[in-house]
């Protein structure tokens, strides 16, 4: 299940909170600790660990590997700080990577990591389960490909992706809709974006071999390479104290920066070809696809349904609560299990972080 949060909710605030004005319902519909999941939770997944957003700023597919397998370290070891034992929950990680545009590149990617998240489990924090070895993903299709010219043109760009995405060996899969690069996908072209998942599955036979693609001489020299280059990068940052020292430093920041300037800078040079963008143009403007829009009523229909149950919960248990949360996340103690306590009072989302932002602040990225 991949479910997509509205802009409110992925900052950790309430439908009625001020600056969610306007974005309720938007991108999205409104609505842990590792050993939390451990203890209550055996069978969840404890963390996603995204390489998602890292290519969609602009990253190549080599530093998406790296950077996403840099923070997934420092999960690892906050969990064995944390007394547990790497194969109690290292089998529930997971992850979540973007898949681009370069066919074979993306496939290659994807093998690349299956074979180095299995190296780094085994042979730098020795876990034994072979499960925990195991590269557990969930693909997208990459929206910073889509165009808003010719939006048809986005119906192949998805599916060549998701085709790579199985082929590379992803457990779960998300295609972009075609108009996703001018609003949120109609029913239509949801629909479509469903139905492309369907027929590679189905029909192509993509699905019925775990690596379709082993032996290829092109995409065995790519997955060697991304893989070798992964690891400079990962060692790069080790040698810099591991990804948050390397967040601190700004180092990732810096390299997806550069790295989303040559892209960026290739397309405007025609070195890099869009088709319909700065390739294969006719001049003529394509008529615009149905374009959905969120009815202005369901915001507010989302604020009465909130202030209902705000008014029908015992809000002195909400506060004790969430009192209890502060005190917790200012000391050592367990905070997942004093959040949970909070939402069994009903208490919201918005009222869980905010309570936490007065503990610990808010993040601020240097510059760089």
């Amino acid at each position: 299940l991949s479910t997509a949060f509205d802009l409110p909710t992925l900052m950790g605030r309430d439908s009625d909170d001020q600056l969610s004005m306007g974005e309720v319902g938007k991108c999205g519909v409104a609505i842990d600790t590792i050993e939390f999941q451990s203890q209550h939770l055996p069978k969840w997944n404890s963390v996603s660990i995204s390489g998602y957003h890292i290519r969609e700023a602009g990253s190549t597919a080599v530093q998406e590997v790296a950077f996403t397998f840099a923070n997934a370290k420092e999960y690892v070891r906050a969990g064995i700080a944390a007394g547990l034992d790497i194969d109690e929950f290292a089998p529930r990680l997971s992850f979540f990577f973007n898949v681009h545009n370069h066919f074979f590149e993306e496939v290659a990617k994807f093998r690349a990591a299956r074979r180095l998240w299995a190296k780094i489990m085994k042979d730098e924090f020795g876990a034994k389960n072979p499960k925990s070895w195991m590269l557990r993903f969930h693909s997208q299709t990459a929206g910073s490909t889509l165009t808003a010219q010719e939006p048809m043109n986005n119906v192949v760009r998805t599916a060549l992706q998701a085709f790579a995405a199985v082929l590379g060996g992803t457990q779960s899969l998300h295609t972009n809709s075609y108009d996703e690069a001018l609003a949120l996908p109609s029913r239509e072209a949801a629909k479509l974006a469903l139905r492309t998942q369907q027929v590679i599955a189905e029909e192509s036979g993509a699905a019925d071999s775990a690596d379709p693609l082993g032996g290829s001489h092109l995409v065995e020299g790519l997955t060697d390479e991304i893989e070798s280059r992964a690891q400079d990068y990962l060692r790069r940052i080790e040698e810099m104290g591991g990804a948050l020292a390397g967040i601190e430093q700004g180092f990732q920041q810096r390299e997806i920066e550069e790295a989303a300037y040559r892209a960026q800078r290739a397309i405007e040079e025609k070195d890099a070809h869009v088709v319909g963008v700065n390739i294969h143009t006719d001049g003529e403007a394509d008529a615009a696809p149905p374009i959905f829009k969120v009815d202005p009523a369901s915001e507010e229909a989302q604020r009465a349904h909130l202030k209902k149950r705000r008014a029908d919960r015992d809000t002195a248990a909400v506060e004790a609560r969430l009192a209890t949360l502060r005190e917790v996340a200012a000391g050592d103690g367990p905070v997942m299990d004093a959040l949970v306590d909070v939402l069994r009072a009903e208490g919201s989302l918005g009222e869980v972080c905010h309570a936490l932002r007065e503990v610990w602040g808010t993040h601020r990225a240097g510059s760089i």
